[in-house]
């Protein structure tokens, strides 16, 4: 409780205060931006930026995370409430709040549960490619916050072509404005401006509106705000059809905690402090669950807000503190202020956003690195894309197990002799002067034994055993790169075993460790009074082998 305050020293009071009141300063444009990627009224992000922060101070462990509203976690979130056929803006607000709820207690879970890797399953170049074309899909978006036109379409290429039908009806002034803004927030990033550009485009959008009465030339605003604080409410699951709003919030778990970790791995590296991944799923759990209860939605680790906050110097989660009262003081006293603020500036906020998160500089590493994992990362932003947020979660989660599996399904493998006056052990494919020993066949496996590769690894052993030299009595498997055999791999070696004893060669092991050893030993592979069937190296085999021919 309260780890990110332990050892609090006087003299860091400064530095938080700072921080946070510049980590408030961030958020007031994500805060009212981010809530229309789902439909949610501006209010409800300002509610998702206040009272997580306690939550996430009160079970987080880091002292310098700051969470919020994330937009590929809204995404996602705005998929999960499309699944939901909800009739209005109430439904959505408490529908997220519940999602937001079921996130917080999936996160509690898991942490107990000594999860935390689960989190990480997606790995960094499909998370990158999901996300990536979770970004086009959030800029495809901004078409109707852009023009002023209703865009009812969705997808990628329906909404452009709703929009070419209905070009008659698009609002130039807001055009104009949006693109100005998109301009403005592209030159603050170029100059690296101290201000944060998010909030330069609001307070100029909001000056120009009133100065220039913009919602009278028939632009879009965002409205007046309710100038109150969330009250406590538990969300009713009653009327929200279960089964649907469990697999919306699992998908909002995994993308946005493993999104939200890969950040806070990415800061800690950068800072020099340790992430534990099932702390952290408390902290983000606390969020949550705080986040759900006051009529806020899911939220987790935020790259520009703990960025700031860094830079600004905090020093622990005081600043998180700071910055939620700050907030709460801008909700009460200058909610009103926000009523001006152009919906096309908003758009632009959020278009700005979603091009920061097209990470073409990981895109490029991963096709320089791995062609195979550059294909699974297409694949993963293809589905976002086209299928859906939703179906793009699966598609990213099955691009995951195939690649895991392509993986193993071929484990590394390797002949092993030895070099004439030199010790140990080399591959026979990699040592030109290495040879094998002779009567003798060392073969090295690289990686588990499983049941999706148990046949493969079976029939290299037989190929390698009917090519082995005339004379050959032992065929030593070295498995000191086996790291498990499931009961499939067991029966296939307590078969192959027999079938190499009827053409005269031991199947024999060395370096098995406890577990691979455990589970041949119960299927019977091993037999208890065989000493020739398991050795501590190779080497020791080697000793046994020239033993018994002598």
């Amino acid at each position: 409780m309260l780890a990110g305050l332990a050892g609090y020293q006087r003299r860091w009071l400064r530095f938080d205060i700072t921080a946070g009141l510049a980590v408030a300063a961030v958020a007031i444009p994500s805060a009212v931006a981010y809530p229309a990627i789902a439909g949610l009224p501006a209010e409800t992000g300002l509610y998702a930026s206040i009272l997580p922060l306690v939550g996430y101070a009160l079970l987080g462990p880091s002292r310098k995370l700051i969470v919020g509203p994330d937009a590929a976690t809204m995404t996602v979130l705005a998929a999960a409430l499309a699944s939901l056929q909800l009739h209005d803006s109430a439904e959505r607000v408490g529908a997220a709040a519940a999602l937001a709820l079921l996130v917080g207690l999936f996160c509690l879970v898991a942490s107990k549960l000594s999860l935390g890797v689960v989190a990480a399953f997606l790995s960094r170049p499909i998370l990158i490619g999901f996300i990536s074309g979770i970004s086009i899909s959030i800029l495809v978006g901004q078409i109707g916050r852009f023009t002023g036109v209703r865009i009812e379409s969705d997808g990628l290429l329906p909404p452009i072509l709703e929009i070419i039908r209905k070009a008659a009806q698009i609002h130039w002034l807001s055009v104009g404005f949006a693109a100005a803004m998109l301009a403005l927030l592209a030159w603050l990033a170029h100059l690296r401006s101290p201000i944060p550009g998010p909030l330069v485009v609001v307070a100029l959008a909001g000056l120009a509106s009133a100065l220039f009465d913009l919602e009278g030339r028939g632009m879009k605003v965002i409205g007046s705000l309710p100038e109150t604080l969330p009250t406590l409410s538990f969300p009713d699951f009653s009327q929200l059809p279960f089964r649907e709003l469990i697999l919306g919030a699992g998908a909002i778990w995994l993308v946005g905690v493993s999104s939200g970790l890969v950040a806070a791995r990415s800061f800690g590296a950068r800072d020099r402090f340790d992430v534990n991944a099932n702390r952290e799923l408390d902290g983000i759990g606390a969020a949550n669950l705080l986040s759900g209860l006051f009529s806020g939605f899911p939220v987790t680790v935020t790259d520009s807000r703990t960025a700031i906050n860094m830079s600004a110097g905090g020093r622990s989660q005081l600043s998180a503190l700071v910055a939620a009262a700050t907030l709460t003081i801008l909700l009460l006293y200058l909610g009103g202020a926000l009523r001006l603020l152009p919906t096309p500036a908003l758009g632009a906020i959020l278009a700005f956003a979603a091009l920061s998160l097209i990470d073409m500089q990981g895109l490029r590493e991963t096709w320089r690195i791995s062609r195979m994992e550059f294909v699974f990362a297409f694949i993963s932003m293809w589905g976002a894309i086209s299928l859906g947020v939703l179906s793009g979660v699966v598609i990213a989660i099955a691009g995951t197990l195939l690649y895991v599996l392509l993986n193993e399904m071929r484990p590394r493998e390797a002949m092993l002799g030895r070099i004439p006056g030199r010790s140990g052990f080399y591959k026979l494919h990699r040592s030109k002067d290495a040879r094998p020993i002779p009567g003798m066949v060392l073969y090295m496996i690289q990686g588990s034994v499983l049941f999706f590769n148990a046949d493969y690894v079976r029939s290299r052993i037989q190929s390698i055993a009917d090519q082995a030299p005339p004379g050959t009595k032992w065929l030593v498997l070295d498995a000191s790169a086996i790291a498990r055999i499931d009961s499939t791999g067991a029966v296939m070696f307590r078969e192959l075993h027999g079938a190499l004893a009827e053409k005269g060669l031991l199947l024999s092991f060395a370096e098995l460790h406890a577990d691979p050893r455990d589970i041949l030993s119960r299927a019977g592979v091993l037999e208890p009074r065989r000493a020739d069937m398991v050795f501590e190296d190779l080497e020791d085999a080697c000793r046994a082998f020239e033993v018994r021919t002598c």
